[in-house]
């Protein structure tokens, strides 16, 4: 995701916020890939193929959604030289690896 200069809320833009939008975006892509892998079990899965790549999908959108914001608040800590570590969303990622893998198991269980 591109963000203009006009949004840049300092002055270097190389800092942090830039390489954390480029890691979400990553991880981001990761979850359109594991969709799109997870979508071609459906032939021999079946319907609870889809469980997991709705779940991928789902989590790229809110990634996707969050990540404006989370340039923001990461930008304003280095101007007020205050940055708090976002625990919450890795704990999010954390529970979505681990939701996915206990649904593909599952697919895979049931097959």
């Amino acid at each position: 995701m591109a963000l203009s200069s006009a949004t840049a809320l300092h002055q270097d833009p190389g800092l942090q916020p830039e390489r954390t939008v480029m890691s979400w975006d990553r991880s981001l892509l990761a979850l359109v890939v594991a969709a799109a892998m997870f979508l071609r079990w459906y032939g021999t899965v079946g319907p609870l193929a889809l469980a997991p790549a709705v779940l991928c999908a789902g989590a790229a959108l809110v990634i996707h959604w969050t990540q404006r914001h989370r340039y923001g608040t990461q930008a304003a800590g280095i101007a007020q030289e205050r940055v708090r570590a976002d625990a919450w969303a890795v704990l999010w990622l954390v529970a979505l690896v681990m939701a996915l893998a206990a649904l593909g198991i599952t697919a895979i269980w049931w097959t």
